[in-house]
């Protein structure tokens, strides 16, 4: 078979198996010393996990539970937020965020996003606040950290908690400070896919506040202490040690980590506003006060051309997905708030146009130019040379039906 008719490699969105077979020999002792100790659940790797987190975020207290969604539950639970509560969040943003202030029978309040990063508008913020107001949870989103310091001013002003949604920042930082330690409370998460990822659900807390540290700890164990002696109601999100184990053996290789994938966002970027894409499409915005740790990297692209987009790559066998297509304020289980169509307009309009591209570690070169070459392919105009870029391929994009604008 010539090279020319074979089939190209697929490029997926991620494949964490190329980081589990790099570090097999460690992590699979790792677990074996665990199952040889038989201590399962907060042992003594998971305090180590603890303490490791401290140092990472800079935070004086570090309490591992069972997942990112129940690091967001805990936190509300440790300001005792309930019925006739309000906590303002994002609507663009995972399902987790807000579905942990309505199981505690409050009440989300959604806003709209900046339309660059896609992180929380503070100015809509300061417009939500009402006597009801108990906590704001501001959406680090990719990897990118939200515009804490007006939101901590704000919440200071009206005696708001913050709690940092950091589930997809871990290593993030906001003017010299690490995500989870600027709020009152951070939360994260260690599912697989994330820059940190665990061999399923596993979660943390950090916090600066001794009290909210030792009521979290209660909290994530039946508000149990000592045993069979219960102060609170709490629920059952102990981090099980064989899931600590593993991280333990990933946290150093993270920043290495980090560092492959701000490079690859780097090229990404260079490539695409060199070949003229930026016209094309709106490119990430990283703000000069933050370090963007990746978790994704997406553009947005308007139209009925997001979906061509998707099946053009999709038919490259290149991965592609949409973090988020339906915006929480018009999914069906939020109806009952009344958030018409329109009333969120940047959070509609990213959840209309964003489109996440393959970007982890151990993509490799050849992978990523498969995508930049794909992406300048598609949006040339017809009968354009591939090797256009710059101001060449301006003015052949110029020359195109203004259906090839956005």
């Amino acid at each position: 078979m010539s090279s020319e008719s074979a089939a190209p490699l697929p490029v997926p969105l991620f494949d964490i198996s190329r980081q589990h077979e790099q570090l097999e020999t460690e992590l699979l002792a790792a677990l074996k010393q665990v199952c040889t100790s038989g201590k399962f659940v907060l042992g003594p790797d998971v305090v180590d996990l603890e303490k490791r987190m401290t140092d990472l975020c800079g935070a004086k207290h570090a309490v591992a539970c069972a997942s990112g969604s129940d690091a967001l539950l805990l936190a509300l639970m440790a300001y005792d937020i309930g019925p006739g509560d309000e906590v303002i969040c994002p609507s663009y943003t995972f399902f987790a965020t807000a579905s942990a202030v309505t199981r505690l029978g409050a009440t989300p309040v959604f806003v709209d996003i900046e339309p660059d990063t896609c992180n929380l508008d503070v100015a809509q913020v300061v417009q939500r606040v009402t006597s009801r107001t108990r906590a704001i949870i501001p959406v680090h989103l990719y990897g990118q950290c939200a515009d804490m310091e007006p939101l901590l001013g704000l919440a200071r002003l009206h005696g708001l908690a913050v709690i940092e949604d950091a589930c997809q920042a871990i290593g993030a930082g906001y003017q010299g400070k690490s995500a989870g330690s600027i709020g009152d409370i951070g939360c994260f998460s260690y599912y697989p896919t994330k820059n940190l990822g665990a061999y399923g659900d596993a979660g943390m807390l950090t916090t600066n506040d001794d009290a909210l540290a030792d009521k979290l700890r209660l909290l994530r164990g039946h508000g149990m202490q000592p045993r069979y002696y219960h102060k609170l109601v709490g629920i059952n999100s102990r981090l099980d040690s064989l899931q600590a184990a593993v991280l333990n053996v990933k946290l150093p290789h993270l920043e290495r980590w980090t560092e492959a994938r701000r490079t690859r966002a780097d090229r990404y970027t260079k490539a695409f506003t060199e070949r003229g894409l930026g016209e094309a499409v709106r490119l990430p915005v990283v703000r000069d006060d933050r370090k963007h740790v990746w978790n994704q990297y997406v553009i947005h692209v308007g139209g009925e051309r997001r979906n061509a987009l998707r099946a053009f790559l999709a038919d490259q066998k290149i991965g592609t997905e949409v973090y988020y297509p339906v915006p929480l304020h018009r999914q069906e289980c939020f109806s009952y708030l009344g958030y018409g169509i329109g009333s969120l307009p940047h959070t509609e309009r990213a959840a209309a146009e964003t489109v996440a591209l393959p970007i982890f570690p151990e993509l490799r070169d050849d992978e990523q130019q498969r995508v930049i070459d794909a992406m300048t392919e598609f949006f040339q105009p017809a009968g354009a040379k591939h090797a256009l870029s710059g101001p060449n391929f301006m003015k052949a994009r110029d020359g195109a039906k203004s259906d090839q604008r956005i």
